[in-house]
């Protein structure tokens, strides 16, 4: 007699991907390229071409200076290149930070960088948290992918008990 799992299993994408991923970073703990591809594929919600770039800390910080007139390193930035489809643009994830970002918050270090790979992925496909109706969407959806993945939710330690996200 056999036992079935009681996972379900994931339902891939029917968006197609073409994903370039560069390491620039000297970081000793970074998700291999298939864990990328994984990651930004369950987020897909139309067909996406891009080249996600891991960096260290100067780039990250010379990045942010120059597009966003931040003088430090971000997390993750994302770029638009062409609108059209498929969608063509860029993301960048700062090691340092996702590691500096994972342990103050104690969360698993891959884990959290599926989070930001699917944050990047969503910002590429016009997903913004500027506002907060927005925010709640992309966290909602967010967590949802991570669930999917069997990932935990990013947001849980941030929750209230009345559900929403504290800023």
């Amino acid at each position: 007699m056999s036992t079935m799992s009681s996972k379900k299993p994931l339902k891939v994408s029917p968006h197609k991907l073409s994903l370039a991923v560069q390491y620039a970073s000297d970081a000793r703990h970074l998700p291999t390229r298939s864990q990328l591809r994984r990651w930004v594929k369950a987020a897909l919600q139309r067909d996406v071409s891009m080249t996600l770039r891991i960096v260290d800390e100067v780039e990250g910080r010379k990045l942010n200076k120059s597009y966003r007139g931040k003088g430090y390193a971000t997390n993750v930035l994302t770029f638009v290149y062409d609108d059209a489809d498929p969608l063509y643009g860029d993301a960048v994830i700062c090691a340092p930070v996702v590691e500096k970002e994972a342990a103050e918050q104690h969360k698993d270090l891959l884990s959290h960088y599926a989070h930001l790979a699917i944050h990047a992925a969503l910002h590429l496909q016009g997903y913004d948290h500027e506002i907060e109706g927005d925010a709640e969407e992309m966290e909602t959806l967010e967590t949802a992918i991570m669930l999917k993945l069997h990932r935990p939710d990013p947001y849980q330690e941030t929750r209230t008990t009345n559900g929403r996200a504290r800023k």
